[in-house]
Parts: C-alpha cells; sequence; structure tokens
C-alpha cells in the first residue's frame, strides 16, 4: 500500500516525508531515498503521517527502495571511506594551516559527493583543500561551515540532566531559543544553569517553553490575590510558586498582625486568570 513515511538521515536532524510506493517499510527499517543533498540511507522514524498531507507541497518524492544486502555492503564501504576521508582532510588542514575543527564526514551513498563539516569561529578560505581532497578522492567535495549548536549535535554527549542532549536526540525547531523562556520556567539567570555544551541557551528550553507557558496561563502570578476555597474564603497573596506542581505558597491576610504563609494547589484557589507570558524577544539565534 503506497503511504506516507517519515525519514531520518542524521540525529537531530527533521524528519523527511516520503511515499512508500510499491515497498512495505516499517518503523525502524532503513530505506534509500533522495533527499536535499543526494541520494542517502536513512531510517524510517514513523509511518503514522497522515496527518502531515496537508503541510507537504506536491509532488511528494518516494523511497527509491528497502535496503537490500548488497546495500548494506556498499554502506559499510562508505563507512570505512568516510574514516579514510576524515584522516586526509584532517591532515591536509593540519599541513596548510587552516584554523578550522573537522567534525564529521558524509559519503553520499552513491559517492557522487563526500561532505565534509566543519566548525571554526572564523571565514576559512578552503579552497586549496577542496582540491586537495578532489585530487585524493576523484568525486565532487563538499566543505560546510556549521555553527556551534550543529557541532554540539553532530558530536553528541550527556548535559546536566544526565541525559542525551536534546539537540542530538531530537529534531531543532525553527524557533530560536530566548531569554525569555528561562525566565517563563522561573531559572536562575546564570550561564552555567541554562547553558548546553555548545556554550548556548539550552535547546530544551524551547522543548518545554509551549508546556510552561500553559501551566503559567493557569496558575495567579506573583503578588496576585486569590481567594482560598478550602480556607473557608479567606483571601492572600501569591509570594511564590511551583509550576510543575500547580501550587503557589500565599501569605494569608489575618485579622490581627500574625503572618501565616501556606501552600495551596492551584485548584483550591479563586483568582483572575491571566494569559501566556509574552514579554521580550532575547535571542539566541540557532547557529
Amino acid at each position: 500500500m503506497n503511504r506516507l513515511i517519515g525519514v531520518r538521515y542524521d540525529k537531530g536532524e527533521p524528519l523527511f516525508y516520503y511515499m512508500s510506493g510499491p515497498f512495505e517499510p516499517g518503523k525502524g527499517d532503513m530505506v534509500i531515498a533522495e533527499s536535499d543533498i543526494g541520494v542517502e540511507a536513512g531510517v524510517v522514524e514513523t509511518t503514522d503521517c497522515d496527518k502531515m498531507y496537508d503541510t507537504l507541497k506536491p509532488p511528494i518524492k518516494a523511497i527509491i527502495r528497502t535496503v537490500t544486502d548488497e546495500d548494506k555492503k556498499k554502506l559499510a564501504e562508505n563507512a570505512e571511506k568516510e574514516k579514510y576521508a576524515y584522516d586526509v582532510c584532517e591532515d591536509r588542514i593540519r599541513r596548510r594551516g587552516l584554523d578550522m575543527k573537522l567534525i564529521k564526514v558524509k559519503c553520499l551513498f552513491d559517492n557522487r559527493k563526500i561532505l565534509f563539516y566543519f566548525f571554526s569561529e572564523d571565514r576559512v578560505d578552503f579552497r586549496e583543500l577542496v582540491r586537495d581532497l578532489a585530487s585524493v578522492f576523484r568525486t565532487r567535495i563538499e566543505l560546510r561551515q556549521v555553527g556551534v549548536r550543529d557541532h554540539a549535535r553532530m558530536l553528541g554527549g550527556v548535559g546536566s540532566c544526565g541525559r542525551k542532549v536534546c539537540c542530538a536526540t531530537c529534531s531543532i525547531g525553527s524557533e530560536p531559543v530566548s531569554i525569555r523562556m528561562a525566565k517563563v520556567q522561573g531559572l536562575a539567570l546564570n550561564s552555567s544553569g541554562i547553558s548546553g555544551l555548545c556554550g548556548r541557551l539550552m535547546c530544551c528550553l524551547a522543548h518545554e517553553n509551549e508546556t510552561y507557558e500553559y501551566l503559567r496561563s493557569i496558575m495567579p502570578g506573583i503578588g496576585a490575590k486569590v481567594t482560598c476555597v478550602s480556607e473557608k474564603g479567606r483571601t492572600g497573596r501569591v509570594i511564590a510558586a511551583n509550576v510543575l506542581k500547580k501550587s503557589v505558597r500565599v501569605l494569608m491576610d489575618n485579622d490581627n498582625d500574625e503572618r501565616e504563609v501556606k501552600e495551596f494547589l492551584v485548584d483550591e484557589l479563586q483568582f483572575e486568570k491571566r494569559g501566556p507570558e509574552r514579554n521580550g524577544q532575547d535571542k539566541d539565534d540557532r547557529q
């Protein structure tokens, strides 16, 4: 049955959508298809893509085929070629004294192109390096400079949460990560606490932002006046909030001068609802 499937070529990259054609690949199967850079081998991440039809521009490409035993041998050969190309490129970079760090080499399935990904804080004139590599491999050579976020994604690693970094395990959206997102989560605005391995704001801030904005929209803000249903209509003002627990600490209004602080769940309070927080756009672009 011809159906829409989602294929991922590299960790952290977005899904590419294809028609399955006469083949019936399942989740986790490898397929050969044409991506933006050429013919590649990717892994089927999902076969439940019907809702994506309206968002894709026709015509939708079909996969070339599912991976065969011959294809697996060729992929193994390409993997060895990538290791060799990495060593050759590093040697040429060192000889020419170029200020660049080679991150990854990718050999397309049909061997029509080899891509070299590198990181550098400055612009690099790599024209002579391309000529060196083309003379060795006798195929089209393409060098791509990536930013610090892509650098971290390609290398991978473990974040402060103890899990693999978000950029290497899930797709990176187009929305920039901003300081506003850290403020919405109530995080301390120190660089060590909200920065990832790349030194930029953590990607998880963007992934979690929608949830935090919704939770804050249904909770009273700091300083808001609330009526405590479980306290027979007593009132007070919010002095602290725990967004994930959906609870707040309230300084109660008493007839005497005594101060009393109690913690309540949001469901136990009456208060004026507020909308999602939409403050400034302190952007930290995804480079």
